[in-house]
């Protein structure tokens, strides 16, 4: 990891900052930790799976912890765990999300609503002041917020109330933090991705139907991957966004330019 990051121009360079990823043990969570391994840094990987966890650190030289973000208790004690055991964190990406109902919204049970609203919104809420006053003592911190572009934008057939107003209300948070604390040095943005396969939405993937759809309806037809996110969180954690903040970078083939 060391020759990948001194090969690398270096505003990009993330050599010994300590990153904290969540939703690590899958999917953009774990090709995130990958990239900013592979740039340096020293990742804190976290999620609830133990077992892909410990093999995602075995390939990073990253550290696991594992922690159920819907645990009070877990959820509390993960920054100062993350600082002792690695330094303080002067970046955190809040990847972890997920879909806790299909229903159309008139019909989502109120525990998928409050459920979705405490993974989506309140957990990275939490973290967020937590590792506050560490980079505000560091003098600099990033933070990356994954959001979507069902925060933006309503789709048609695809009903997610819930997973929507979480998403919005994330680039909401992402704006006022990047206000708030901006004379510490800390810089907050989002990145919205538009679709892209994961675990939450494998199934949809797996319909031809759909994929010709979204193949006629993108303006980039191509079907995007991991690696068409990864690079736009490492620019944004890195020197090379340092006067960008309370922005949202979305990554969707175009579909919301229509």
């Amino acid at each position: 990891m060391t020759s990948s990051a001194s090969s690398m121009p270096r505003n990009f360079d993330l050599t010994d900052r300590v990153a904290v990823v969540t939703g690590a043990s899958s999917g953009l969570g774990a090709e995130i930790a990958r990239t900013l391994a592979s740039a340096g840094a020293r990742v804190a990987l976290v999620a609830r799976r133990q077992d892909r966890l410990a093999a995602l650190a075995q390939e990073t030289g990253g550290t696991a912890f594992p922690c159920d973000l819907l645990d009070d208790a877990q959820l509390g004690g993960l920054i100062s765990q993350v600082a002792e055991a690695l330094g303080a964190p002067t970046i955190l990406v809040n990847v972890a999300g997920d879909i806790f109902s299909r229903d159309p919204a008139e019909a989502e049970p109120i525990e998928a609503i409050r459920r979705t609203l405490d993974l989506n919104l309140v957990a990275p809420f939490r973290l967020c002041q937590d590792v506050f006053p560490l980079m505000a003592s560091a003098g600099h911190g990033s933070i990356v917020n994954i959001t979507s572009i069902s925060g933006q934008v309503g789709i048609p057939g695809f009903p997610q109330a819930s997973y929507a107003a979480s998403k919005q209300g994330l680039a909401g948070l992402t704006a006022e933090l990047a206000v708030q604390w901006a004379r510490n040095g800390i810089r907050i943005n989002c990145v919205a991705p538009g679709f892209f396969r994961s675990e939450i939405n494998d199934e949809l993937f797996q319909d031809e139907q759909f994929r010709q759809w979204l193949a006629r309806n993108q303006p980039l037809p191509r079907q995007a991957t991991f690696d068409d996110f990864t690079g736009a969180v490492h620019w944004l954690v890195s020197d090379a966004a340092r006067h960008v903040t309370g922005q949202t970078v979305v990554v969707d083939g175009g579909w919301t330019t229509q």
